[in-house]
């Protein structure tokens, strides 16, 4: 299911809700392999996916596909419950918001995350725990891109 950010899931029971972000414009291995992990803690996995303007300013590159392009990639894979497309945010409380609304038994990201520490601290607000995933390594978008260029 695809749900635009006011309309987020809102679980009764938080048990086994699952929180994963990010932009996913380049869909690889290392992310599937990242949804499987963090499928296998919980019962529901929900990824919140970043809008393209969000993957301009922080990647300094054009999207590859849209917003709603990457969402109907990713609602595809069998392990993934839900995707909400997020708006353009640029404050902690934006996400914060969200953390609250979706109420995750668990927040996963993978080593390097440049929202990790705000990943932390929505997590221990809430009470979720955070469970941090190695980097495939080879498999980044920026990886794949530079590895397409040099060919």
């Amino acid at each position: 299911m695809i749900f635009p950010y006011d309309k987020a899931y809102q679980p009764q029971n938080r048990e086994g809700v699952v929180l994963v972000g990010g932009c996913f414009d380049v869909l690889h291995y290392g992310h599937v392999t990242f949804f499987k992990e963090a499928k296998a803690l919980g019962k529901y996995l929900i990824v919140a996916l970043e809008s393209d303007e969000d993957i301009v300013s922080s990647k300094d590159r054009r999207v590859f596909h849209s917003q709603c392009q990457r969402a109907e990639i990713l609602e595809s894979l069998e392990m993934v419950d839900e995707v909400i497309l997020l708006p353009t945010m640029t404050t902690y409380e934006a996400y914060l918001g969200l953390v609250e609304r979706v109420k995750p038994s668990f927040i996963a990201y993978t080593e390097g995350d440049s929202q990790a520490s705000n990943k932390e601290r929505q997590a221990q607000k809430m009470g979720a725990k955070v469970v941090v995933f190695p980097f495939e390594k080879g498999f980044s978008t920026t990886d794949l891109l530079e590895r397409y260029r040099q060919n």
